[in-house]
């Protein structure tokens, strides 16, 4: 059970503890690649005061040939503490979107072993309508330690989901748009083969979200009854390239789902390949 009243901060808990040593403020900010924005370059342009921008294309397993999957455990240790991160601070996470980014960002310091996570309620845009204070300029932050530990039992690879697709011991639940789901849509990333994996559920990242916030306890339930899903039973979640998966493992976690992974490589790996099996329209009813 992920408590919501904990995971999320809100701004005004955020502005009040600006500067406390034992919080370390993440710029998560991630678009796809057809939205035409620039994390990195928007974050020099402005961004909380001591913030770090952390960088899902480059904290990240580079030679994979995917997309942002997950690098080792020393690996992310070494580049998270030239980002002045340790594994004893309050981590509070936020991105440009609101809540899109953030959610990977937050999940992936948590399956690397960090105890305090926080994702900042409506994220950057709501801190800029409020008037909150800014900065620019790159991030100089002085280096710390972080203790790293890969938590497997949270990430699937593609032999597991293989084994998934055939077995059906999990339900598969997809959080891209219908239309790409169903393969009426073209995937933004080129090369890639439409539809979803066989057997798996659609329930959208986006449904989940008003705002900039996940939506209440009783619309996300709703959401995944929707599609079919039941949350007591247990459940992988994939996407795109494995960012808005962890929008619903987020999701699930605050109404009580207890057996949740990830599939890493998403549809970026399942699409790509050339003998996984692919189908297209609605989700079937088995």
């Amino acid at each position: 059970m992920i408590d919501r009243a904990t995971t999320f901060v809100s701004t005004e808990w955020l502005a009040d503890r600006l500067g406390d040593p034992s919080i370390s403020v993440v710029d998560a900010s991630w678009y796809l690649p057809n939205a035409n924005r620039d994390a990195a370059g928007e974050f020099l342009t402005s961004h909380i005061p001591g913030a770090v921008y952390f960088d899902l294309d480059k904290v990240a397993d580079t030679d994979s040939g995917l997309p942002h999957m997950l690098p080792s455990a020393e690996q992310f240790a070494a580049t998270v503490g030239k980002l002045g991160i340790s594994d004893t601070q309050t981590i509070v996470v936020y991105d440009g979107a609101g809540l899109f980014s953030a959610p990977r960002v937050w999940w992936t310091f948590r399956v690397m072993g960090a105890k305090d996570v926080r994702i900042l309620e409506g994220g950057f845009p709501k801190w800029v309508a409020e008037g909150r204070p800014v900065e620019t300029g790159e991030a100089k932050p002085a280096a710390k330690t972080f203790h790293a530990e890969l938590d497997a039992a949270q990430v699937r690879s593609i032999a597991d989901m293989r084994d998934l697709v055939a077995d059906r011991s999990a339900t598969i639940v997809d959080a891209r748009p219908g239309e790409r789901f169903r393969a009426e849509q073209p995937e933004p990333r080129a090369g890639l083969r439409s539809g979803h994996m066989p057997g798996s559920r659609n329930v959208p990242a986006g449904s989940l979200i008003a705002d900039g916030k996940l939506k209440s306890a009783a619309e996300i339930e709703a959401a995944f009854a929707a599609a079919g899903v039941d949350v007591s039973k247990p459940i992988v979640t994939s996407c795109g390239s494995g960012v808005t998966a962890a929008i619903l493992t987020l999701a699930l976690g605050t109404i009580g789902a207890k057996d949740v992974a990830l599939y890493d490589g998403s549809w970026a790996e399942w699409g790509s390949a050339s003998d996984t099996p692919v189908v297209t329209g609605p989700a079937d009813a088995t």
